[in-house]
């Protein structure tokens, strides 16, 4: 058990690994299928079918790396290894991505291969760093501070991520933009490399992987928690990405419009990040993940049919403010849930159940672009044409309202089934 507080130098050092976790994740999520389809010419489809493929081989790696580091004894730890290791490899290939050599037809298998490579290191550096959340912060209540904290970071790198490329593809250039990133990621993941903390005395899991699997599979709290994080998260990867045609084809606006929309989710997110971890240490986790997927849903309905600038900025300010307590939430529904585990097996396996985790919650990423492609495809999209048929402006609108909140009404029920209850806020003891 953690004796003694963590500095708040160690505490600010971890917690701002999240600014380039959210940096990557968030602009390849909302400009990767945007850079390559609309700018470079690849075929919709062909981008879907990328993305499913790497989304394979990903979503493999997640449960491997952290049955891994479970398993790993060494003098610097289970997971500060694997981080350090990590650290130019994302950055390098992250570049790769928007730097793009070849041409033509040979863009798709250049875009699958480099993406590939990228979410494999990707997965096994951010793995591990997220892994130390539960070891490092123990009660509820230092979980829901912390988990603030690293939201806080967070949602600067998502608005670094997000909303400051248009400024910058459009005046430098997209490769030298993906460069500039590059260095910017690798400065901070080693900053929170130096801030990470592991016990000494936490033994190795004496689990085989086909056991770590089962029971972690098993786990009714997981499952409910991890489908209905799926359902959101899948509204997240779905929403930023579709951002961009929805500045373009629908408010027929300039590409900085997409800063300004994105840019008012996340200002307001972070305003609101302090209360709804105030709310998660008082009401408890269960309580707050109804709450907020409820919220979620009406405050996507107006992208069904809002119009005007103002309006939208409205919207997307309401979407923010509830985005703030789902990022703050997740991070300790899931921590509570690897307490709960290792009262019933006497195992710490905070490895493996993040790499299921992302094993699950990474086909939503695939699924977004695959229903991007579809409804792209569907709708009568044509990248070479500057003027597009009404039909592709109301499949946008569904991609931004109908289709999230379908899926948000889905992680609604897996929600309300989940059977940890909150005591109390002074440890992380729960009901069960």
């Amino acid at each position: 058990m953690q004796t003694h507080r963590l500095s708040i130098r160690h505490i600010l050092a971890y917690c701002s690994g999240n600014f380039p976790v959210n940096l990557v994740a968030q602009m390849f999520a909302t400009y990767a299928v945007f850079y390559y389809v609309d700018h470079l010419g690849v075929r919709p489809a062909l981008i879907s079918i990328a993305m499913v493929f790497h989304g394979i081989v990903c979503a493999v790696m997640n449960p491997i790396f952290g049955h891994l580091s479970d398993r790993t004894s060494s003098r610097w730890g289970r997971r500060k290894p694997y981080i350090l290791a990590g650290i130019v490899p994302v950055a390098l290939l992250f570049t790769l991505i928007w730097t793009p050599f070849v041409e033509g037809e040979a863009l798709f298998w250049y875009f699958l291969i480099t993406v590939m490579l990228y979410d494999m290191v990707s997965v096994m550096l951010v793995l591990n760093w997220t892994a130390l959340f539960p070891e490092m912060f123990i009660s509820l209540r230092d979980r829901a501070t912390a988990s603030s904290w690293r939201q806080l970071f967070g949602i600067i790198g998502m608005i670094v991520g997000v909303a400051i490329p248009p400024l910058l593809y459009t005046k430098m250039g997209w490769g030298s933009m993906g460069m500039l990133f590059g260095v910017i990621v690798a400065v901070f993941f080693f900053i929170s490399w130096l801030g990470s903390k592991e016990k000494p005395d936490v033994k190795v899991v004496t689990f085989s992987v086909g056991q770590a699997i089962r029971h972690t599979a098993t786990n009714k709290a997981f499952v409910r928690y991890v489908l209905g994080s799926f359902c959101v998260q899948f509204c997240f990867a779905l929403l930023p990405a579709a951002i961009p045609f929805f500045t373009k084809y629908v408010l027929h606006e300039a590409d900085t419009m997409n800063t300004v929309m994105l840019g008012s989710i996340f200002v307001v997110a972070m305003l609101l990040i302090y209360p709804w971890s105030r709310g998660i240490a008082r009401f408890g986790t269960r309580f707050i993940a109804i709450t907020t997927t409820v919220l979620l849903i009406a405050a996507l309905l107006p992208f069904m049919w809002v119009g005007s600038i103002v309006g939208v900025i409205a919207t997307a300010g309401a979407f923010g403010a509830v985005l703030a307590g789902v990022m703050v939430l997740l991070d300790v529904m899931l921590a509570e849930v690897i307490d709960e585990d290792e009262r019933r097996t006497g195992e710490r396996r905070e490895g493996m159940y993040y790499g299921m985790n992302g094993f699950i919650v990474r086909w939503g990423v695939s699924l977004q672009a695959v229903v991007m492609g579809f409804v792209l495809e569907r709708s009568g999209y044509n990248a070479a044409s500057t003027v597009q048929p009404d039909s592709v402006a109301a499949g946008i609108r569904w991609m931004l309202s109908g289709i999230p909140i379908l899926a948000l009404l889905i992680g609604l029920i897996f929600f309300y089934a989940y059977p940890l209850r909150h005591r109390r806020a002074t440890n992380s003891s729960l009901d069960v």
